[in-house]
């Protein structure tokens, strides 16, 4: 056997095993960020019904809503550069 065909064998065994899928469920950075912007908006949720039914604190209130905020437009962004990254993959030279 050549030793190029059997180089050739291993790089393609460790990319198979580096691309296979996470049998814990997802990567970890993602996740955890996917988590906690779920939990941000439920909690503004929470708060923003208590408040409607005036048992929430209004400077509490604001505050929930701020956070929801802050996470809608990082996600917003993290979206934007994904489909910017995306783009300019597609833009590349075969």
């Amino acid at each position: 056997m050549d030793i190029r065909t059997n180089l050739a064998a291993e790089g393609y065994a460790a990319a198979r095993s580096a691309a296979a899928p996470d049998p814990a469920g997802g990567s970890g950075t993602l996740g955890a960020f996917a988590a906690e912007f779920m939990r941000i908006l439920d909690r503004g949720e929470q708060v923003s019904m208590a408040a409607m039914a005036g048992e929430a604190d209004p400077y509490v209130l604001v505050q929930a809503l701020s956070a929801t905020q802050t996470a809608v437009e990082t996600a917003v962004t993290l979206r934007d550069r994904v489909v910017e990254a995306y783009q300019e993959i597609l833009r590349m030279p075969v």
